[in-house]
């Protein structure tokens, strides 16, 4: 700025005394060329006398006189000469200066000699005689004047300019002195040039309009930062060259990464085929997604690109999402599964129904015999209307389509409940019911609760033994609330126990149609499980009985299910 400052100084100074030296130039000469005027004028007169005295003589005397002396005729004829012969002149009549000194007495006129080849400044003047003496000075003689001046003027000119020199250099520093000790980041209270108030001003109005821009942008960071940590999804953002701008912890985890060791290039972090395609998609503008198998879990790979104002064209990178889906894929298989499941299961009844249907229609039957037809016809319905219910219990558990108002309910009160209702069948198969323990109460929904004890004592008279029996035990203890229902039936192999929760699971399949039922009790006992937080165990021995106990928790909050 310094140097800026003194460049400026310098060429308004330089500019200044050229301009000044060009108007005293034009000055001077205009003064000399007066003086000399004024001079051929007294020199004039001094040879007017001087011819009136001696005439021809004196002129004689003055030829080696500075000035051109000529002496015309009124005609034009040059009488007289002093630098050239008259004789060979031409006639001077139409010359300016003579013309005007022949008019007014004098005449004056500058031009270009023919005789001399210079510009020439002439004077005439008309003598008594009527002859007309002139003068002739050539403005060389004026520019040698103003030669004299040269050297003081440059010389003057010079110092001037160093002068000039210093001066601005000095005042160029005392000027950006103040100016290089402002505190940009408390302008107002610097004490500078009052022109510069204003300025100083704005900074500082634009100082706190940036203070508060950063804030926002710390605070936007911050909470970007904390979402982003605290996903259990994993994020990259990468640029289009797939060089990694950001990523979080989770994205660390599932890829099975270092934190001190992540690649700058998003490629590097997975080399499956899938993976690449998902973020080429994305970094040519396509919204894509694939899945993908990590460590035995299953992960959904979102791409999205990133864009300048909605412009595709104007693409900068992208976002990659990773999802853990595992649990949504097999919820997706387990729908598949039961679904089939469920077309198997529907089709059997309805298969017996319709052939049944056929024969008595065709008249096959013969009248004897159709009540014996028509009490399969209403078995099989009944056990369709049983399947269908327990489908429409269980996919409600599934998409929590139960009514939720909980309330305390107690579970010996619920247990001899359900003996009663089960006591016909019970007789029926011979099978002894029996009901002990204290009351428990159960934050829960009464309707599963009830379900789930119902289906867990089917079960047990269902594939038990003649003679047989099952307990119904209820106990309450410091922080949870157990009902046990053990029976003395065929029980479950140790490969099946595992497995007798899944939906339309028999252990005994050769039997099952002999028994009843439809595969779904247990899986009703699961979910309900599940809503209440409760932990379900199954200990078993072929040939001796099976005891299933389940553990609630006395909290009202509930725990995720846990079935052993």
């Amino acid at each position: 700025m310094t140097r800026k400052i003194f460049q400026s100084m310098i060429a308004v100074v330089v500019s200044v005394l050229l301009l000044s030296l060009a108007l005293i130039t034009g000055v001077l000469y205009e003064h000399f060329e007066s003086a000399m005027l004024d001079q051929m004028r007294t020199t004039a007169s001094f040879v007017e006398q001087g011819v009136k005295e001696d005439g021809m003589k004196y002129l004689d005397e003055m030829s080696s006189s500075q000035c051109r002396i000529t002496w015309i005729e009124a005609d034009g004829t040059v009488k007289f000469d002093n630098r050239s012969d008259p004789g060979t002149m031409e006639n001077h009549a139409d010359r300016a200066e003579v013309k005007e000194a022949l008019e007014n007495e004098s005449g004056t006129s500058i031009r270009r000699s023919s005789t001399l080849s210079e510009h020439t400044l002439y004077y005439a003047k008309r003598m008594q005689d009527g002859t007309v003496l002139r003068l002739a000075m050539s403005q060389r003689s004026v520019l040698f004047l103003m030669g004299g001046m040269i050297s003081p003027v440059v010389f003057i000119f010079l110092a001037a300019c160093a002068l000039a020199g210093v001066l601005s250099y000095r005042v160029s520093k005392k000027i950006v002195k103040p100016l290089g000790s402002i505190d940009l980041q408390h302008p107002e209270q610097v004490e500078t040039y009052d022109e510069l108030s204003p300025f100083l001003q704005r900074i500082a109005a634009q100082n706190r309009e940036i203070r508060s821009q950063m804030e926002e942008i710390r605070k936007q960071q911050q909470e970007f930062s904390m979402i982003t940590e605290n996903m259990s999804e994993g994020l990259f953002v990468v640029d289009r060259n797939y060089q990694i701008l950001s990523y979080n912890r989770s994205a660390v985890r599932i890829f099975g990464m270092a934190p001190e060791s992540v690649p700058e290039n998003l490629l590097a972090v997975n080399r499956s085929e899938g993976f690449r395609s998902v973020v080429d998609s994305a970094l040519k503008g396509r919204h894509a997604q694939e899945n993908l198998e990590l460590d035995g879990r299953v992960y959904q790979i979102i791409a999205s690109p990133v864009c300048q104002q909605e412009d595709a064209l104007d693409l900068v990178g992208a976002v990659i999402l990773t999802l853990d889906v595992t649990e949504k894929e097999a919820q997706e298989q387990y729908r598949r599964e039961f679904t089939a499941n469920v077309s198997h299961e529907l089709k059997t009844p309805l298969t017996s129904i319709s052939g049944i249907a056929e024969i008595i229609r065709n008249g096959i039957v013969r009248p004897e015999d159709i009540p014996h037809f028509a009490g399969k016809i209403y078995d099989e319905s009944q056990r369709l209307i049983t399947l269908i219910g327990d489908i429409i219990k269980l996919s409600r558990l599934d998409e929590n389509q139960v009514p939720m108002e909980r309330e305390s309910v107690d579970l010996l009160e619920t247990a001899r409940d359900v003996v009663q209702q089960l006591a016909s069948v019970a007789r029926k198969n011979g099978v002894t019911l029996v009901t002990n323990g204290s009351h428990g109460v159960v934050n829960g929904v009464r309707q599963v609760l009830g379900e789930m004890v119902y289906n867990l004592c089917e079960n047990a008279v269902k594939y038990n033994r003649p003679g047989g029996r099952v307990w119904v035990d209820v106990r309450q203890a410091a922080d949870h609330v157990e009902l046990c229902v053990k029976d003395t039936g065929i029980g479950i192999p140790e490969g099946d126990q595992s497995r007798v929760f899944e939906r339309f699971y028999r252990v005994d399949k050769s039997h099952s149609k002999e028994r009843g039922g439809t595969g779904l009790g247990l899986s009703i006992v699961k979910h309900g499980a599940i809503l209440h937080g409760a932990k379900v165990t199954v200990n078993s021995e072929p040939g001796k009985g099976t005891k299933i106990e389940i553990r609630f928790p006395k909290e009202k909050k509930m725990k995720k299910a846990e079935v052993l």
